[in-house]
């Protein structure tokens, strides 16, 4: 089902932009999880109130004394949907519509592999690189925590936290991926592989006004990851299943319709 020399070479050729995403997170995760304190209002919440609007948009909420919650509205409020999911656009490009922009299509579908096999293998690319940046954030905040702050973090909660913005992640990467096995050139691919997550996010951005505006969140995919809820106890089978639903959807259609259309090789 999968050509493993293909997929040795996706890993080893794409481990670069990898590691300057861990990089960027580390940053971002050493930082936060600095900031918290427990005892006394935390700084980012003094930041929300002077900026309420701005910050509500951006998915920042006030987050009291919880190291949890201040972790999922600081982090995962943004930073941990946000950069995944350009992860996924700068990879997804590359990933088919790269080989067939730069011509190096024809050389793969000159191996025995056949179209399938060969788009299986660019899915566990994206899947496998995916599962490492959100094992690794888990992994580093956990740490993190209990050097920091040893004790505050539920990590039940936390980890079932991250398994369903992987999940997530994972439906999203389902588009940039989709995009670009419909695609002759990363141009096009870029453009729709892009255009949809983003659309998405400024949509989420708007839902977290409030409001009249509250309703838009039934037209976006971020809908479906909900931390107060999963900080509340409440079951996210639902949300897994549907998020695993559209990432099955999208990596079946797209590796149906490239096994069948015409390429430019």
């Amino acid at each position: 089902m999968f050509s493993f020399t293909l997929f040795k070479r996706e890993m080893k050729a794409n481990y670069k932009l990898l590691t300057i995403f861990i990089y960027i997170l580390t940053i971002y995760i050493l930082s936060i999880v600095w900031m918290f304190n427990p005892d006394s209002t935390n700084a980012f919440d003094e930041v929300i109130k002077s900026m309420p609007g701005l910050m509500k948009a951006f998915g920042f909420s006030m987050s009291g004394n919880s190291l949890l919650g201040f972790i999922a509205t600081d982090l995962y409020g943004m930073l941990v949907l946000m950069f995944p999911m350009i992860f996924s656009i700068i990879l997804g490009n590359k990933l088919v519509a790269g080989y067939v922009d730069r011509g190096s299509m024809a050389y793969l579908l000159a191996t025995p592999n056949k179209r399938v096999k060969l788009a299986l293998t660019q899915a566990l690319s994206m899947w496998v690189n995916m599962a490492i940046l959100i094992a690794y954030t888990t992994v580093a905040i956990i740490i993190f925590s209990a050097i920091m702050h040893p004790g505050k973090l539920e990590i039940g909660k936390f980890i079932l936290m991250n398994v369903v913005v992987y999940f997530l992640h994972i439906a999203i990467s389902g588009i940039c991926f989709f995009a670009s096995c419909i695609s002759n050139d990363t141009k096009r691919s870029f453009t729709i592989g892009a255009g949809i997550p983003i659309i998405f996010f400024l949509i989420q951005m708007l839902a977290n006004l409030g409001g009249k505006l509250e309703n838009l969140k039934y037209f976006t995919i971020f809908t479906l990851f909900n931390t107060s809820d999963i900080i509340a106890g409440k079951s996210v089978a639902l949300p897994i299943l549907l998020l695993a639903a559209i990432a099955i959807a999208l990596y079946s259609t797209a590796i149906f319709i490239f096994s069948k259309r015409d390429l430019p090789v």
